[in-house]
C-alpha cells in the first residue's frame, strides 16, 4: 500500500486528478493509470492509431458479455435461452452502454477530437466504458472486474424490470407488423458519406416500394433502428 501511494504522489498532477475521477467510479484505487488513460483515447485523439482504445474496447466487450450472461443465468434459473439471450442483447449494446458511460460521467474524461462534431453524438463514450472494463481487467484480474460490473454499472444503472417489458428492437417490431399485415418491408442504404472521420449512414425504410422514413447513424445498424422507429411512429404502430 505504501509503495502505491509512494507511486501516485510521484504522478504528474493530472494523473493525480485522473486517479481521483476513477476512484469514484470504480470504487477502488487503480494500480496502473496507464492503462485507463488508454482506455479513455478515442482514435480520432492520438497521431498513431495504434494509441487508441480499440483494443481494450474489444477485450472489455468479450468479458462484459461473459459477466452478464452468468448474472443473468443465475438470477432467471427457469427462463429460456431466448430470453436470456435478448435480455443480454439489450444490456450491452451500444445504446444501452452509452448511456450508461454518459450517466458515470465518462463523457468528461473521453479524449477524442471535438471539432468532429458527430463525435458527440455517436456511441463513443459506451466505447469507452466497454475500454474501461478492459483496462480494469488488466489492472485488477477478472474478480475485481466482475465485482466492478455487477455494483457499479449493473445495479447501480441497469433497470431490468423495465428491459424486461420493453421492446426497444425496432427493426424487429417493424419486421414483425410487416408480416403480421403482408407489406413487403425494404432496409435499404440511401447514402454513405463523410463526417469527419466518420462514415455516416442514412438507411431508408422502404414499404410496398415507397420510402416512408428514414435514419442515419454511424454504421447501417443503428441506421436501421433508427430509420425503423420513424417509420413506427409514421404508421402509428
Amino acid at each position: 500500500m505504501r509503495r502505491l501511494l509512494n507511486r501516485i504522489l510521484n504522478n504528474s498532477s493530472a494523473d493525480k486528478q485522473l486517479l481521483m475521477q476513477l476512484e469514484h467510479i470504480l470504487g477502488f484505487t487503480p494500480k496502473y493509470v496507464d492503462y485507463y488513460k488508454l482506455a479513455f483515447m478515442h482514435r480520432s485523439k492520438p497521431e498513431d492509431a495504434t494509441d487508441s482504445n480499440e483494443r481494450l474496447e474489444f477485450l472489455g466487450d468479450a468479458i462484459l458479455g461473459a459477466i452478464v450472461a452468468e448474472y443473468l443465468f443465475k438470477k432467471y434459473p427457469y427462463q429460456p435461452e431466448g430470453f436470456l439471450t435478448e435480455l443480454r442483447s439489450r444490456i450491452v449494446r451500444r445504446e444501452t452502454m452509452n448511456n450508461v458511460a454518459l450517466k458515470m460521467g465518462l463523457n468528461k474524461l473521453v479524449q477524442y477530437n471535438q471539432n468532429d462534431r458527430g463525435l458527440s453524438r455517436s456511441h463513443i463514450f459506451g466505447n469507452a466504458l466497454e475500454a474501461l472494463i478492459g483496462a480494469v481487467y488488466l489492472d485488477q484480474g477478472f474478480t475485481k472486474t466482475r465485482k466492478f460490473i455487477l455494483n457499479q454499472i449493473i445495479r447501480i444503472y441497469i433497470d431490468l424490470d423495465t428491459m424486461e417489458s420493453t421492446d426497444t428492437n425496432y427493426k424487429n417490431q417493424l419486421l414483425s407488423w410487416s408480416q403480421r399485415n403482408g407489406k413487403q418491408l425494404i432496409f435499404e442504404t440511401i447514402s454513405e458519406t463523410s463526417e469527419g472521420t466518420r462514415k455516416l449512414f442514412t438507411v431508408g425504410i422502404v414499404i410496398d416500394g415507397e420510402i416512408i422514413a428514414t435514419g442515419t447513424g454511424y454504421n447501417k445498424k443503428d441506421a436501421g433502428q433508427v430509420a425503423a422507429k420513424s417509420a413506427m411512429t409514421v404508421l402509428g404502430v
